[in-house]
């Protein structure tokens, strides 16, 4: 324990104040250079997704000075049989399925409806709905970019998600000489829409032999990307994130009271959902408790957190195996989500192979991780696993490993990785972010 706390408590060292010969650098003022000071964060609702670009955002140096508008769909009906139509298109028709709605009920149901129509005439549903239509509105940010260029600078743009292309691109079209557009995660259309584009490795997996050989010669032609990627695209091991050094070391003094008793080595046990191309259900559950009963000797303590997409099977087994276990907590859902203490705490890692992010996140600490279910996975996401196999930054869970023997990688660090493409992209442009 001394040596872990040795580790996040090294003393600060200062830096030696400047030589009166030394050079010094160039006030900002004199800089020819145009000073990029904030930025739009354009989300799309889903969390793993948004925070891709705000761990982005962060490490440029803009957390404290950006502006965030999020894409949504309209949820719930006959919305949940729309979810592939682009989101403008979704938002029009459920806009005017509300409007129908509330008209309606306006000419069947006047003598009850009357107290409860907004100013506007509508319902309040139908009121939600034309709000919905106004989310990141691109006109907004292409004016704000635009009438503020002279006195602000440029406007960095991050999205990440498909229901964010069309509004990133749109501004990009729009406002090309005040804006720098980064899309993250592989946006199927032409990339010259976006000054940047950064997706995974695995984004690529399509134009491999092995996909090609999956898919019938008369669908190819259908599958993107359909080119392999050019000089604006940054590629990346995992997903992004807003996980480094300083971020555990923080969470590390936060959690301290929490953790610093635990008994070590301390497992950490993260559980997603399945997906699309990950798919597995309560056999996968009972095959990981079995597996972590089977190390328990070798652990001081394990603690296991569900995610939002875990099926309640999933954790109803989880808990029927092993609630019991003293050696085992696990995390009821409730605030404060001990997520960050886990990363700086633990000793090694168990994750399910459908999350991308919670794996890159974990593979950020140098610290062991076990993945458990890849060999369930299909498509991209085998290569995922597999690049990661190679590179020695995971392992297969299995249920024989002594815990108590660490070993370790080179951290992934994707998201300075993609910042520092963002800074050299910005320099050839002639701007340079604000030090």
């Amino acid at each position: 324990m001394n040596g872990m706390k040795s580790a996040w408590m090294r003393p600060i060292q200062l830096p030696e104040p400047p030589s009166p010969t030394a050079p010094r650098s160039t006030p900002d003022v004199f800089d020819s250079a145009i000073i990029v000071r904030r930025a739009v964060v354009i989300g799309n609702g889903f969390p793993s997704s948004e925070n891709q670009s705000l761990g982005l955002v962060r490490a440029l140096g803009l957390s404290d000075n950006h502006l965030f508008y999020r894409v949504t769909r309209p949820k719930g009906g006959i919305n949940e049989l729309l979810q592939w139509l682009p989101v403008s298109l979704h938002k029009k028709i459920d806009y005017i399925i509300r409007i129908f709605r509330a008209c309606s009920q306006l000419v069947f149901k006047s003598h009850i409806q009357h107290a409860k129509l907004g100013r506007n005439g509508f319902s309040d549903s139908a009121a939600e709905g034309l709000l919905a239509v106004l989310e990141a509105d691109v006109k907004h940010i292409v004016n704000l970019a635009r009438d503020s260029f002279e006195k602000e600078g440029p406007l960095l743009v991050v999205a990440s998600g498909r229901d964010t292309i069309s509004t990133a691109s749109s501004i990009k079209r729009l406002a090309s000489e005040s804006v720098f557009v980064v899309q993250i995660q592989h946006p199927r259309v032409h990339l010259h829409r976006f000054d940047m584009v950064i997706t995974p490795r695995h984004d690529y997996y399509p134009l491999t032999p092995q996909a090609q050989k999956q898919v019938p010669r008369v669908l190819r032609r259908w599958i993107t990307p359909r080119e392999p990627a050019d000089s604006h695209v940054v590629l990346t091991m995992g997903a992004l994130h807003q996980i480094d050094f300083a971020s555990l070391r923080n969470a590390a003094i936060t959690w301290h009271d929490v953790f610093a008793s635990v008994p070590k080595p301390l497992l950490v046990v993260n559980i997603g959902g399945p997906t699309r191309n990950c798919r597995y259900g309560v056999d996968l559950a009972k095959q990981l408790a079995a597996s972590l009963l089977n190390v328990l000797a070798s652990c001081g303590s394990v603690r296991i957190s569900f995610s939002e997409r875990t099926p309640q099977k999933v954790s109803y087994t989880i808990l029927k195996e092993l609630g019991g276990n003293p050696k085992v907590y696990i995390w009821d859902g409730q605030e404060p989500n001990p997520h960050l203490g886990h990363l700086a705490w633990a000793d090694a890692f168990v994750v399910t192979a459908d999350s991308v992010s919670m794996i890159s996140e974990a593979c950020s600490t140098g610290k062991p991780v076990y993945v458990i279910g890849a060999e369930r996975c299909k498509w991209k996401f085998t290569e995922f696993h597999k690049l990661l196999r190679e590179k020695g930054v995971v392992r297969p869970f299995t249920g024989s490993e002594d815990i108590s023997e660490s070993w370790s990688y080179p951290p992934l660090n994707d998201t300075a990785d993609a910042a520092k493409k963002v800074r050299e992209s910005l320099a050839a442009r002639g701007w340079k972010l604000k030090t």
